[in-house]
């Protein structure tokens, strides 16, 4: 038995995955079983119907499965992940009840799998790159009201994924999938965190279904540039493995922390774009991967303190009250339909003061076998910029097109946009976020050392 069909078992929405050379002549078979006399309909964009989704069609046909009038996206202008396209497509689906099969990646599988959601429509998935960890993955990230969120929505019945179509697809949108793998070192970490401080309790399932498989499936960025099979195979297992660890856990949890947050941050403030000349629109996994480098960088100057001298009744004295969190948070974000939900993502995991002093002291007691933990699961910055490079992904703020500043700005900015527990909050608590960032951009910190470009970019 694989390590995906192992996992399959406990998930509550996929049934079936298929990965291999050659699989998409298992597609009929694959709807049959899943669907059985269902007729069907394929999804795509230009692009991914021209890779994959015309030939989806006709293996379909010639099994004589009932195939409605293909549904295809515009690529250009670039295919967003808004929810001006879910409702679009959600409008498509109420004049039949074919099944979607759904030929693609990451933003037309969230846009596909929010409105199937909608409209009560199970759908299947064929997989073009290697490029995102959705694809089995509870919920789908959507742009509404200009706030980047997570809606919630079930993953497919099944997705085919072959090694053939996953191997054409472009370089940066399988470095893309390596840095959304990656960045599950630094999800670990804070839910970690979140445990040691009973806050949310690692759930050992969803958990082992990630960390158990990732430094193999992150080990070889190197073969992966290469194109080999191996490194592509486990690259693609371990973005499913990902997926369906939160269709278990119910959320995404065991796939995302704070490193998620500065990608979701800069989307909204519309980061989308390669700076220079005609290159494809900036993934959501490169900006990941810088956001994987910034608070990996941020737990190594954290570690390095010796917590368990914590003075708890300065840091309880210095915590502001929430009117003054609420100032600060719309002050952040001065235009409207960002602050009020900021707003209420941050009153969600505020605490009063006499919960912060618990906490802390919890810190303060447990500290050594928190920072172990810590240090058997992270990796140093450089060996995540080391990979990251290998993969041929972004690591410096210039190449996605940010300034310094900005960056630095993106840690107090990012821990504003979600409740979810992570490093960004607990140096926050602790009153050590302003200083601990100070440290990474002061002279000899690790964004002011110069950061070598990917070969990509030499």
């Amino acid at each position: 038995m694989s390590i995906v069909d192992d996992a399959l078992h406990d998930a509550g929405d996929t049934r079936e995955v298929v990965i291999g050379e050659g699989v998409l002549d298992a597609v009929p078979g694959v709807f049959d079983r899943g669907f059985g006399d269902a007729a069907a309909v394929v999804v795509a964009d230009e692009t991914t119907w021209r890779v994959a989704g015309e030939r989806v069609s006709a293996r379909l046909a010639a099994s004589r499965v009932v195939l409605g009038e293909p549904f295809v996206f515009a690529s250009l202008p670039v295919l967003d992940a808004d929810y001006a396209n879910v409702r679009a497509f959600a409008g498509s689906l109420a004049g039949h009840a074919a099944v979607p099969i759904v030929v693609g990646s990451g933003t037309l599988n969230d846009i596909a799998k929010r409105a199937c959601f909608e409209c009560g429509r199970s759908y299947m998935t064929v997989a073009t790159a290697a490029s995102m960890d959705g694809y089995t993955a509870f919920g789908a990230a959507i742009t509404k009201d200009g706030f980047k969120q997570t809606l919630g929505c079930p993953a497919p019945r099944a997705l085919v994924a072959d090694l053939a179509v996953l191997a054409g697809a472009p370089d940066w949108m399988t470095a893309s999938g390596y840095a959304d793998l990656l960045a599950k070192v630094c999800a670990g970490g804070d839910w970690i965190l979140a445990d040691a401080l009973e806050i949310e309790a690692i759930d050992v399932r969803p958990w082992s279904i990630v960390q158990n498989h990732l430094r193999g499936a992150t080990g070889d960025p190197d073969g992966l540039r290469a194109r080999h099979t191996t490194a592509l195979t486990q690259l693609i297992e371990g973005l499913v493995l990902s997926g369906l660890a939160m269709q278990v856990a119910g959320s995404s949890r065991p796939g995302s922390g704070a490193e998620h947050q500065f990608s979701h941050l800069w989307e909204m403030e519309g980061l989308g774009q390669h700076p220079g000349s005609g290159r494809a629109p900036l993934s959501h996994g490169f900006k990941v991967g810088l956001g994987t480098l910034a608070i990996g960088a941020l737990y190594e100057r954290l570690i390095a303190r010796d917590l368990t001298r914590l003075d708890v009744d300065a840091a309880v004295a210095a915590w502001p009250s929430w009117p003054a969190v609420e100032q600060r948070v719309r002050a952040a974000y001065p235009v409207e339909n960002l602050s009020d939900p900021a707003v209420r993502e941050t009153r969600e995991k505020y605490v009063p003061p006499a919960e912060l002093r618990r906490r802390l002291e919890l810190v303060r007691a447990r500290w050594p076998q928190i920072r172990d933990r810590l240090c058997d699961q992270l990796l140093p910055a450089a060996e995540l910029s080391a990979r990251l490079r290998a993969a041929g992904c972004p690591t410096t703020p210039t190449e996605i097109g940010l300034t310094l500043p900005r960056l630095r700005a993106t840690y107090r900015r990012a821990q504003m946009i979600r409740r979810r527990f992570t490093v960004l909050d607990l140096a926050d608590q602790l009153g050590l976020l302003e200083p601990l960032v100070a440290e990474l951009f002061a002279q000899g910190g690790f964004w002011a050392q110069p950061q070598t470009l990917p070969a990509s970019a030499e």
